[in-house]
């Protein structure tokens, strides 16, 4: 994840740390104004923000702290998002959401854990964290008009994976019979009084029903589904001038990446990420090398998975998609020479890095104009069928 600007104090001012631990119910804050001070924590319920400013004023003064005091604050990203810390930045607070997964844990002991502990804790990195150092990874906070881009198709892949769950759950009841389907469609009804169990027999009428209701679930799905592709094609075709379209379009130029690849790409990353140098663009969607060098023991750990999970996945997609519709690029010559004649393991090993380099030469190709090596384009608009 990409770090925000950090904000520092000199140290001869005076500085109000606070730590939220944001549960559902309840937010415990932890203040502080240095390392050697003991932790004021405080319980407050979730979302009561009248309560967080008096805490703040309250902390101020069990602290001997002047009003205009300045106040550092963190949380860790989860469940409530990025609205608190909107809101706290309104206040006046300089705020950081901090990424979870790179908080450091003692794991010499069995860990204690509790939400009076974790606050303890969170304000004392924030301590360190002002200081210089380097304690965790800051979330780079997008724009609200940035956070709403990402919903359409973020909708798009859970319905989409809603619908495959319909069809197998129509398709194992019958399996459950004896009977068998190719695929679901909007013929169901039709098909269905002529399918038959397996001795001979009609559906029975209570099967019969709860097939027919999971099928008006899954039309109903198939509905939003075909409504947010035709309202994303629309904004592809009807949407010159905006950079994101703009970006989706470039993409599309390609051989390979269709619309939603394009989208997405673009929708999670190209579009409003800061990105500095090819490590970090590999960070970001967890597709980084994790190597093991100690002593006389050396190997490879396999990519790291810890940035976008959505866009990993999508990028090991797009691989196969490129050696199968630009086999002529630079990038597949070196993916066949190098994993074609392996085992199944190797060729998707070899996948891997193949979407890593892949990743990097899309981000070139955005910024720079550097068309990939050997790679074909295409009229964009004929993606939009």
């Amino acid at each position: 994840m990409a770090a925000t600007h950090q904000h520092s104090m000199p140290n001869s001012l005076p500085v109000l740390y606070l730590a939220f631990e944001l549960g559902l119910s309840d937010w415990k804050l932890g203040f502080s104004t240095s390392l050697g001070t003991p932790a004021r924590v405080r319980t407050i319920g979730g979302g009561n923000l009248p309560a967080v400013l008096r805490e703040i004023g309250l902390a101020k003064k069990k602290f001997g702290l002047p009003e205009d005091v300045a106040v550092f604050s963190c949380y860790e990203a989860g469940r409530d998002g990025f609205w608190l810390h909107r809101w706290l930045c309104g206040q006046g607070v300089h705020n950081i959401i901090v990424d979870p997964a790179s908080i450091q844990v003692d794991r010499r002991l069995r860990r204690q854990k509790n939400d009076r502990m974790d606050a303890q804790k969170l304000v004392a990195m924030l301590i360190r964290h002002q200081a210089g150092e380097k304690v965790w990874s800051v979330v780079r906070v997008p724009s609200p008009a940035e956070e709403d881009g990402r919903h359409l198709h973020r909708d798009l892949e859970e319905l989409k994976a809603e619908r495959t769950q319909h069809i197998n759950r129509i398709k194992g009841l019958l399996h459950g019979v004896g009977a068998r389907l190719a695929q679901v469609n909007n013929q169901f009804p039709q098909i269905l009084d002529q399918l038959q169990a397996a001795d001979g027999q009609k559906i029975a009428a209570a099967l019969r029903e709860r097939l027919l209701r999971e099928f008006e679930r899954f039309r109903f799905v198939q509905q939003q589904i075909l409504s947010l592709e035709g309202q994303r094609r629309r904004t592809v075709r009807d949407g010159a001038g905006q950079p994101y379209v703009d970006k989706t379009r470039k993409l599309m130029q390609l051989r390979g990446i269709g619309m939603h690849g394009a989208w997405v790409l673009v929708y999670e990353l190209f579009g409003w990420r800061e990105i500095k140098n090819r490590r970090q663009l590999a960070g970001l969607v967890g597709l980084t090398p994790t190597g093991y060098d100690s002593g006389d023991s050396e190997k490879e750990q396999g990519i790291s998975k810890a940035g976008n999970r959505r866009l990993r996945t999508l990028l090991v997609e797009l691989g196969w998609c490129w050696l199968q519709y630009q086999s002529k690029s630079t990038l597949s010559r070196w993916y066949r020479k190098r994993f074609g004649s392996g085992s199944k393991r190797q060729r998707k090993i070899g996948l891997v890095a193949l979407a890593r380099k892949l990743l990097v030469a899309l981000w070139k190709y955005l910024e720079q104009d550097e068309v990939p090596a050997g790679a074909t384009l295409v009229d964009w608009r004929s993606k939009l069928v």
